[in-house]
This record gives C-alpha cells, structure tokens and sequence, in this order.
C-alpha cells in the first residue's frame, strides 16, 4: 500500500465512525423528544383530571374499601399486560412471516420483500427540494 491509500482508507474510516456517530445523536434526540412529549402528555392530562374533579381524583389513588385496588395500580396492571401482549403479538407475527417466507438473514428477507413490492424510482421531482422555510413563512401583504 502507498501513502496515499493509506489517507483514503483512513479517510472512510473516519467517514463510517462520523456516520455512526451521528446516527448515534439523532437516535438519542429523538428518544429525549418523545419521552419528553409522553411525559408532558401524560402530566398535562393528569393535571386536567385533578382540576376537573379533585374528590374523584384522590379517589383513584388511594385504595378503599369500595375499591380495593387504586386507579393507578390498576391502569399500571392493564399496561404492563398491554405492553407483554403487544410485544409478544408482534414478536409472532415477525416471526410467522419469516418462517412463511423461508428466509435464514436479513438480507435474504429484504431481497424477498423487493421480489413482492416494486420498487420505488427515485426522481428528481420539484419535491425531491428542500422546502424554502423563508418563503413559507414570509407574509404576502
């Protein structure tokens, strides 16, 4: 190898830890905005529901002898099993249709997948362009 082979492989290698790194950041952003948005969602409606009736809202809380479980312990059991059923339905399903297919690695799957659907062309129509955000938002007076 020559010097100059040298700096271009080094130079890819350096583009493929950029491109992770960056993958990396967009994966954490995106999992602190939606969280942050769940959290604020859930809070905003909890505070809704305290406002609205506060009597029924303690209620809810706190276990009685009318109801012997709490509204929260309640809606915490109903999630946990929402959520074991939603990832053990999905789970199956992957997992029927891989077997249905007779795939054995992702790449057999995806050139199977391409075999079924056609193909999207790329084109370079006026929406393949980057949106003008200074024209969208500029005021026709």
């Amino acid at each position: 190898m020559t010097a100059e082979e040298d700096v271009v492989d080094s130079g890819r290698a350096d583009m493929g830890e950029k491109v992770k790194l960056q993958t990396l950041k967009g994966a954490v952003f995106l999992t602190a905005v939606a969280s942050a948005g769940m959290v604020a969602g859930f809070g905003s409606t909890l505070v809704l529901a305290k406002k609205k009736n506060p009597k029924w809202f303690n209620k809810g809380v706190m276990a009685t002898a009318a109801a012997p479980e709490s509204g929260t312990s309640l809606a915490l059991r109903a999630l946990g099993w929402g959520s074991l059923f939603a990832w053990c339905g999905v789970g199956l399903l992957s997992f029927t249709v891989w077997k249905l297919l007779g795939v054995h690695s992702r790449s057999e799957f995806r050139q199977k997948m391409n075999s079924f659907f056609p193909s999207i062309p790329k084109s370079t129509a006026a929406g393949s362009e980057p949106l003008d955000w200074d024209a969208v938002f500029k005021s026709s007076k």
